[in-house]
């Protein structure tokens, strides 16, 4: 298990059961960099990859 995976796991039982759209996402994603503007890149990355996730075309 990865250190992450308490975040993740904490997330999954406290909101695990809402339902929301990827442009609340999108919202929760900036206001976290605004916050934290050191993880700019990994929110980037992450978003970047969520994106593209189901693309074939990009392997």
């Amino acid at each position: 298990m990865y250190f992450t995976d308490r975040g993740i796991e904490e997330l999954e039982k406290r909101r695990g059961d809402d339902d929301v759209t990827l442009a609340w996402l999108a919202d929760q994603l900036r206001a976290y960099v605004d916050l934290h503007p050191d993880d700019e890149n990994a929110i980037e990355r992450f978003a970047t990859w969520l994106a593209r996730v189901d693309d074939p075309d990009d392997d």
